[in-house]
Formats: structure tokens, sequence, C-alpha cells
């Protein structure tokens, strides 16, 4: 079975509705490749070595959440920029790139996804264009939850929390480098909050307020939205559809 590079770029546009938010880069096809597609490859980032796989796979196009293009950059295409795009060009591979409105989908998104991950179960939105999931949990020790997330996602988690940390009743998450939305976490009435990384700030904010901040890794938390709108889309466009997860220590 085939699709066109017209109908997969309405499918993804129709599923997460990119007019909605106000990102950092475009969103939607940023690399025209061959117009047939037979093959789609989801990845979290348009990293080389995301490129190299898919084209070892046989793809014809690439979904990911980190694209090429971001707002600040110099537009230059040398070095390292050039050989992604290079690679992208000489293979005829289409990039498909979907940010926020990727994070932001109620059931397919970053946030999303980790929550299902991690058995969590939203019941609000918070923060900048409503992108923070936040939920409640059991009662439970901030060291309990870390342990439970360091389980699951499979890497360390860094933990800081106040001499006297509140037991997790409300915890919010919002995933990647949301260390930002940490204050808008505890204005939502958060005991919890994780994301991927941590800034100086918050540390200083989580042992002043007993707040538990939780940073588990950009790329780990940023795993599964690609993939579950991927499929989604493979699924109902007829195309086969394969995630290459490239690690990331971030």
């Amino acid at each position: 079975m085939t699709t066109t590079r017209h109908d997969m770029l309405q499918a993804f546009d129709a599923l997460l509705q990119p007019a909605r938010f106000k990102d950092y880069g475009p969103n939607g096809l940023q690399v025209e490749g061959k117009a047939e597609i037979r093959k789609l490859v989801s990845g979290v980032t348009a990293s080389r070595a995301l490129i190299e796989a898919a084209i070892a796979a046989q793809a014809d196009a690439i979904f990911v959440h980190h694209g090429l293009f971001w707002r600040g950059y110099d537009g230059r295409i040398t070095g390292w920029m050039k050989q992604r795009i290079e690679l992208l060009i000489k293979h005829d591979i289409n990039l498909f790139a979907y940010h926020l409105p990727l994070d932001a989908h109620p059931e397919l998104g970053n946030n999303a996804q980790l929550g299902a991950q991690l058995g969590w179960q939203a019941d609000a939105r918070f923060g900048d264009q409503e992108l923070g999931f936040i939920g409640n949990l059991d009662v439970v020790a901030p060291a309990e939850v870390a342990a439970h997330i360091q389980q699951v996602l499979g890497r360390s988690v860094t933990l800081v929390t106040g001499e006297t940390p509140r037991p997790i009743r409300r915890m919010a998450w919002c995933t990647g480098g949301a260390q930002g939305f940490f204050e808008a976490a505890m204005a939502a009435g958060a005991d919890g909050f994780l994301t991927g990384e941590i800034s100086e700030p918050q540390a200083h904010l989580a042992r002043e307020t007993g707040v538990s901040f939780f940073a588990a890794g950009h790329h780990a938390t940023e795993r599964y939205g690609a993939p579950a709108a991927a499929a989604v889309v493979a699924q109902q466009l007829g195309v086969a559809h394969s995630f290459i997860d490239i690690d990331n220590p971030a």
C-alpha cells in the first residue's frame, strides 16, 4: 500500500492541528521528498543518526518531534545542517515535524503518552497554551515516585525537594525542556512536577516550597508521542510504520 505526500501532510495536520499553537519553528512538512510514500519512520529528533537509520530502513518519510528549523537559527545550510538536509534530499525522503502540537494532543501526544506509561491520568491542564498535565495520585512519598519513574523510563531521575517534602497527592508533568512550567504547576496545586530537565532556579524553588521536582531526561520523556501519532496516521493511510529510538543521554 502507498499514500501521497499531500495526503500524509493533511492527515498529520488534521490529527495535530498545528494552527492552534504559537510555536518555536514550522510544523508540518519541513523537507520535501518523493510524492509517493510506502514506509514511514518515526523518531524523536531529526538527527543524522535517525536519518541514516531511516535510509537503511528504506523509509520514504520521517516523522519527528524535533525538526530541523527553529526560531533564532541563522538559516545557513552549512556543517551539520547541510549534512542532514543533503541526506534527506539525496534519498528523496520527506521530513514531517510537529513540536508543540505533538506535546499537547490529549491522547497521542508526549504528555498523554508519558502519563499512560507511568499509569497517571490527567484531569486538568495548566501552563502556557495548556501544555502541562496534572492529575491525582494515591498519596505517595516523592522518593517512591522517583523510583517508579526510573523503573518505567529506564534511566536515573534527579529529585529535588525540601527538608519536609509534601506527600504527592497532585502530580503535574510536561515533557522535555519544560522546567519553566514549575511555578505554573505549583499554582495549579501540584505537590510534584515531572519534566525532562532542571535548571538552577527550580532547585531553589523546590527546596523552599517542598514541592518535589523530578527531572527524567528530555529525550526519555519524549519517546512516546511520535510513534503513537505516526502509527495512527500510517494505519489510516495504509502504509508501513516503524519507530527508531536513537539513544540520547540528555
